[in-house]
């Protein structure tokens, strides 16, 4: 039982409701009913001068990224990338690795008022059961509702990156054959057998998923097998799409055209997809996407921390397709934080156009961080405080800097919350969260093991930052070139024109040529 607790009213002056309290019977809304009404005997949980709001859901994250907090600044999208996960002598880690980053992540989740997450887990270099075994259990630990997709690409990055190729360096072409990716066949067993082990445990809390990492990134013949996969076990199937401008020349290279219209026509995109970024669609694939049912996952931090431009937000609404939001890693949202990324989301697409009109409402971007989320992660029973759903609810502090003074409790949430009014959070109707403190490990111990897991994660860091120290020039070159094609569009605010037109980026290509084939006669 949660007593005397408020609920969101946006038709009452300061947008509460009168108290209420909220019945829980096996881990369900079983009534919500007047304060006082109820005849449950138990004392439960006090929730006046609270506002009890539906756990938020995270429809899109990487806690293998947890430890690469603060590691990078603004770079683009493939330079980011090329840091973070580079292309040789970066592991495997041991699973107490990935274990605490997954504990540690999801604390921060939970005191935030999130209750439920997509972890598409990046294990290096290829996703393995012990590492999977070890996040599950971390998530079975600490109480976070939690859907877990291992991150798996099955194509050499030379194969799809435009004119990459062209430029890499003879002993890395060879070593990058020599340590290929999985086989598809590799993988789909061993998604199998996460599946069998996982899939509905803890009652269901816990759920597996599946992820091709990206189009350009896995053959065609691995994404059906992996699409049938979650047919058969309806699972959400993770692809990230056109995060970047550099992607959508790749489609064009390597399909002659969209990167959604190649998804459609395999028949792997439907209401199972989760398509996350696409900020550089065009208003076809938008089309595509709303008849296919698929669901997008923006995530305004990381395209803002890449420069990767942004997210018609406007046009995929009005084109009927839901949208939902993200942290994604603590390497764009650092505190893991879906508050702060509502607020960017409310916020940055007014600088879409200047009708006021069409600038997302607070109701929208709540929606989407609970409802629409939780459709991405293919569950019907979370993201709304209504009789039969699951208990996954968070209650904030109306004392707290945030709602004082109380004007309107919607407007403060979504433009001024950043997750410190949060004082018990519950998942399946358990108190994970008392007073701000997760209840069911000890964090203080938790600290203290990732401080003598850091060390560790650091100096593994040494050699690979030597690759990507190497290797940038010509990532770079290759950002530069695909910057200044035309494809259609444009998603940077700025005057892409004049980039466009510059012939500075010609020059610099020449150069990274001229580089690249002398390091090659070198190296030969």
């Amino acid at each position: 039982m949660i007593r005397g607790v408020h609920l969101l009213d946006p038709l009452s002056r300061r947008g509460l409701s009168e108290p209420v309290d909220i019945s829980i019977a096996e881990g369900r809304i079983a009534a919500i009913r007047p304060a006082g009404t109820c005849l449950d005997p138990e004392p439960g949980v006090d929730g006046s001068g609270m506002i009890a709001l539906p756990g938020l859901v995270n429809a899109h994250f990487h806690s293998s990224g947890t430890f690469n907090r603060g590691l990078i600044g603004v770079l683009p999208l493939e330079l980011f990338m090329l840091y973070e996960l580079p292309p040789f002598d970066f592991g495997p880690f041991r699973p107490e690795i990935y274990r605490s980053q997954a504990l540690l992540s999801g604390c921060r989740m939970l005191r935030s008022g999130i209750t439920t997450v997509m972890d598409d887990l990046i294990v290096y270099p290829e996703a393995d059961l012990e590492a999977l075994e070890a996040v599950m259990g971390a998530y079975e630990e600490l109480g976070l509702r939690a859907t877990v997709a291992p991150y798996q690409p099955n194509k050499l990055e030379y194969d799809w990156y435009p004119h990459l190729r062209d430029l890499l360096p003879a002993d890395v072409l060879a070593r990058m054959n020599q340590e290929a990716p999985p086989s598809a066949e590799e993988i789909l067993a061993m998604c199998r057998k996460f599946v069998e082990r996982w899939h509905g445990k803890a009652d269901g809390r816990l759920r597996c998923a599946v992820s091709c990492s990206a189009p350009q990134r896995s053959t065609d013949d691995y994404m059906v097998a992996l699409h049938a996969l979650a047919r058969e076990h309806e699972l959400a199937f993770n692809v990230h799409v056109y995060e970047s401008k550099l992607q959508r020349v790749a489609a064009n290279q390597l399909y002659g055209g969209s990167a959604v219209g190649h998804l459609r026509s395999l028949g792997v995109l439907d209401e199972l997809s989760v398509v996350v970024h696409a900020v550089w669609v065009d208003e076809a694939d938008l089309a595509d996407l709303s008849e296919a049912g698929a669901t997008v996952v923006h995530s305004p931090s990381g395209n803002l921390r890449c420069g990767s431009g942004m997210f018609p937000f406007r046009s995929a609404r009005r084109a009927g397709v839901p949208v939902a939001l993200c942290t994604d890693e603590a390497t764009c949202e650092e505190q893991c934080s879906l508050w702060r990324v509502g607020q960017l989301a409310a916020t940055l697409h007014t600088l879409d156009h200047p009708d006021h009109r069409a600038w997302p409402a607070p109701e929208e971007i709540l929606e989407a961080m609970t409802l629409t989320g939780a459709r991405a992660l293919q569950l019907d029973d979370v993201g709304q405080l209504a009789a039969g759903n699951r208990a996954d609810i968070a209650l904030y502090a109306l004392d707290s800097d945030t709602f004082v003074p109380l004007t309107n409790a919607l407007n403060q949430l979504v433009y001024g919350e950043d997750g410190r009014s949060v004082r018990t959070v519950l998942v399946d109707g358990r108190v994970v969260v008392r007073d701000g403190r997760v209840t069911t490990l000890d964090e203080t111990a938790l600290r203290a093991e990732v401080a003598d897991l850091i060390g560790e994660w650091m100096e593994a860091l040494q050699p690979a930052a030597g690759w990507a120290q190497r290797l940038a020039p010509m990532f770079d070159a290759v950002y530069r070139r695909c910057a200044a094609e035309h494809v259609g569009v444009n998603r940077w605010v700025g005057d892409e024109g004049r980039w466009l037109a510059g012939a500075a980026w010609q020059e610099e290509w020449q150069a990274s040529v001229r580089r690249a084939r002398a390091d090659g006669q070198e190296d030969a």
